[in-house]
């Protein structure tokens, strides 16, 4: 029969990766609706063999009808939209923050708590998390059926695409200007992001940490287990698309390599790359338009008892955004809603 969809944000990077995902994945859609703010009304975007559609003005949209919504519009946005859209009946998947940590929204990785998607019906709203998070706790949860894990250190390298396509352009305009030599624009960014790093990304709270990193810290707890203690370190690297993350865990028993990789490789939508020679590991360039998460650099943490390192890369687009959200919507259709 299909259903009918609605793609809010859909001219945003997320929103048109969604767009991408649905067509690629061959989502049983009855009828799609694309939807973004005044501006970019009656402007098209691309959706598989049907060209071009046509996006229609969010403010005066009427939800009643629309079985499943795939919002990525921005936080504030999805705050006023979202529930109107849960009130007409619509189930949203919101791949923003604003719903993440509200105990009545399910935070969902499908390959790591489908069972969570049942509370779905307290709000008729399902959180999508962190680009960062996603694909930590993709890798972390077949570990922590392994050993238990106790405590997880992070440091990320988040490509620039996780602020948007204005911060794409300004790492390319940037780069640009450093060759031709002209002044350097900072708009996005709070430092030149061009040749550079930024420890810093989303604001800054009281006890030191970034929002971003209070963002992996707690939603890892409710996505994984509450007892799991995490502390991240959150960076903004000159890379395109692509996050990249060094995490180092501590188990409660011993976890080996070779356990580890075997469980990992076992995971559905986790490749394992890892070769301890040149080459024999996954970077952001690779993983650019895959929606797998990828593994490499399994070694024993000799700091701890019960250590492991390791690195993990995906596209923050794809299993950091937009296919963790069409697989959310695949799993409520296939278990809820068939």
């Amino acid at each position: 029969m299909g259903h009918k969809i609605a793609v809010m944000g859909a001219t945003g990077a997320v929103g048109r990766e969604v767009l991408t995902t649905l067509s690629e994945r061959g989502f049983d859609i009855n009828d799609i609706t694309v939807l973004a703010s005044s501006r970019s009304a009656g402007t098209q975007v691309s959706f598989g063999e049907e060209g071009e559609l046509t996006v229609q003005n969010l403010a005066n949209f009427d939800f009643n009808g629309i079985d499943i919504v795939l919002s990525s519009p921005g936080g504030a946005v999805s705050a006023e939209y979202s529930p109107k859209a849960a009130a007409a009946g619509a189930v949203v998947i919101d791949n923003t923050s604003h719903f993440r940590m509200d105990p009545d929204v399910p935070l969902i990785v499908p390959e790591v708590n489908p069972e969570a998607l049942a509370g779905y019906k307290k709000r008729n709203i399902i959180a999508n998390p962190n680009c960062s998070t996603i694909q930590m706790v993709h890798v972390l949860k077949p570990l922590h059926e392994l050993g238990l894990i106790k405590r997880v250190v992070v440091s990320t390298y988040q490509a620039v695409s996780g602020s948007g396509k204005d911060a794409m352009d300004e790492l390319f305009n940037q780069t640009r200007g450093i060759f031709v030599n002209d002044p350097i624009k900072k708009e996005c960014f709070t430092k030149q992001i061009a040749f550079n790093v930024i420890p810093h990304i989303d604001t800054f709270m009281e006890d030191g940490y970034t929002k971003e990193e209070w963002k992996m810290m707690v939603e890892t707890k409710k996505i994984l287990d509450s007892k799991i203690k995490v502390t991240a370190t959150c960076v903004r690297v000159p890379v395109f698309i692509g996050h990249s993350e060094a995490v180092s865990i501590e188990f409660e028993k011993e976890v080996t390599v070779e356990q580890a990789r075997e469980a990992l490789k076992d995971t559905p939508g986790i490749t394992v790359i890892d070769y301890r020679q040149d080459e024999g590991y996954v970077t952001p360039h690779e993983a650019q338009g895959e929606d797998a998460t990828f593994v490499s650099r399994i070694r024993v943490d000799p700091t701890v008892d019960n250590g492991l390192s390791l690195w993990v890369v995906a596209d923050n687009l794809r299993k950091g955004a937009a296919l963790n959200a069409v697989q959310i919507a695949e799993l409520l259709i296939k278990d809820h809603l068939s």
